[in-house]
């Protein structure tokens, strides 16, 4: 009998009581977050937040390859017996540990010249200092990655408890004390450190000093379109980065990243809840297309629930959540962050859980093309507006976003048998009750422009959109049973 921690009996209570995990760590993180960001915000000047994210690329480029997608491998494989689960994660533990090194070696090296690239030529020890992230995360991918398999999504949430402290205890005490980016990278390095450490001691499987080339040559020939999917993904999410800093500066770089970071931070509550969990329950359905497809409709259901308006509301009250959040000096992102939050919130819903029944099949190569398509309209568009000023950028942005919801409507169809038309019939309803909570914003938006007024705005905002939704049997019965699924799995046995 084949090894699989995934009890098929049991697979609606695993997966409900692995998305309440996921739910309440999420919930617990936008708790904390919001304070962490607020303080910084006002302690560091968007230049600063600028010089973190051109230094955070580099981190995110290494680590494309040190990882080289085996996370996603000991995820979604089966595997004959447990110690062969283990020796599998041993040596993707051991690849990626020594790839990390190299990396950092290569990159301290050579920091001078990545900086000058990056067009900053007095960043080069800030980027050598970072990339101690580097061989820390490499500590704890494989162990995470065996978290997950196992739907042990409560140590992950004990993790991420953990890493929220990391602002309130390092890198707002650096930034009051020295008002420079080096409190981020303080913060960063902190971050990476705890999770190492933690996951490391929480892990039934501990590391050995043995290792398979077989084995390597069966993750690499899985991973192969894996890589390439990440770095179109890299390059999609920084490539704007360096055509902004050549083009605008490094104070335009802050402004960008931080409003697209701020707009992921308040539309994943959900769906960085849901994506794993929905990863690992789609990678045990792969053979079974009807359950398979079910699944993924439900949980497009659910996150639309939440995303949707969220991104309504983002475009409503994009002033008054900019000032409250980031305070006056990030007032010139505020329209970005409205505009990419009301598109963000579409993407989310029909292309990015999309991605993940790409990856569940094990066909990367259709995420690939995606992000391929993507790019070839996404780069010489962003680069011609740029020229013009941050507002056509934004603004060219935040609109080309919609061709990742064109595209992956198609691919789903031609390569999965998932219409837009099915996705539709699970969202329509939530897309046409938060445009008329929409339109309650703007009526009410006609009264005042005070803190108190806005407040109490989006209070009954959320209360009209919410109540309408109860009172239309469907979307009533969706409350009730997720409610119900979510209820069982907190009362459930751990399996």
């Amino acid at each position: 009998m084949r090894y699989n921690s995934f009890i098929e009996s049991n697979l609606n209570i695993k997966v409900f009581q692995a998305t309440k995990w996921s739910l309440i760590t999420e919930i617990i993180a936008k708790l904390f977050v919001p304070i962490s960001t607020i303080v910084l915000a006002r302690l560091l000047t968007p230049d600063m937040f600028g010089v973190i994210s051109t230094i955070s690329m580099v981190i995110a480029f290494a680590e494309l390859f040190t990882d080289a997608g085996f996370q996603k491998f000991i995820i979604q494989n089966d595997f004959k017996t447990k110690e062969d689960l283990y020796n599998n994660a041993n040596v993707a533990f051991l690849t990626n540990l020594v790839l990390s090194i190299i990396f950092l070696c290569m990159i301290i090296i050579f920091r001078d010249s990545i900086a000058s690239l990056l067009g900053n030529n007095t960043l080069g020890p800030a980027i050598a200092v970072s990339c101690i992230c580097i061989p820390l995360g490499a500590f704890s991918s494989i162990q995470i990655g065996l978290f997950k398999r196992d739907f042990e999504f409560n140590t992950l949430f004990k993790i991420r408890l953990l890493s929220l402290l990391v602002p309130l205890l390092i890198t707002i005490p650096f930034a009051l004390l020295y008002k420079s980016y080096w409190a981020l990278i303080m913060g960063t390095i902190s971050l990476k450190l705890v999770n190492a450490i933690y996951s490391s001691l929480k892990s039934r499987w501990k590391p050995k000093l043995q290792y398979s080339f077989m084995i390597l040559r069966q993750m690499l020939s899985f991973s192969s379109w894996t890589i390439l999917e990440s770095i179109s993904i890299w390059f999609s999410s920084y490539i704007g980065i360096l055509i902004i800093g050549r083009n605008l500066g490094v104070y335009y770089i802050g402004l960008y990243q931080t409003s697209m970071t701020f707009v992921v931070s308040i539309l994943s509550m959900i769906s960085i809840a849901v994506t794993p969990v929905l990863f690992t329950t789609l990678s045990r359905l792969q053979s079974d297309d009807a359950e398979f497809k079910k699944m993924l409709l439900f949980f497009q259901s659910i996150v639309a629930l939440i995303v949707i308006p969220l991104g309504f509301g983002l475009f409503s009250f994009r002033k008054f959540i900019t000032f409250l959040i980031l305070g006056d000096q990030w007032d010139e992102a505020a329209n970005f962050i409205g505009l990419l939050g009301l598109i963000s919130a579409f993407v989310i819903v029909f292309s990015h859980l999309s991605s993940e029944v790409y990856r569940a099949k094990g066909q990367p190569l259709v995420s690939l093309i995606l992000q391929l398509v993507f790019l070839l309209f996404f780069v010489p568009a962003i680069t011609i507006a740029s020229n013009y000023g941050f507002k056509p950028l934004y603004i060219t942005h935040s609109i080309v976003q919609i061709i990742l919801i064109v595209a992956s409507s198609m691919l789903m169809n031609r390569f999965f048998n998932v219409s837009l038309v099915d996705m539709l019939r699970g969202t329509a309803v939530k897309i046409i009750v938060a445009i008329f909570m929409f339109l309650l914003s703007l009526v009410m938006a006609q009264v005042s422009t005070s803190l108190l007024w806005n407040t109490l705005s989006i209070a009954i905002c959320i209360l009209f959109y919410f109540g309408v939704l109860f009172c239309i049997k469907k979307e009533r019965d969706l409350l009730f049973r997720l409610k119900a699924m979510i209820g069982k799995s907190i009362f459930s046995d751990r399996l």
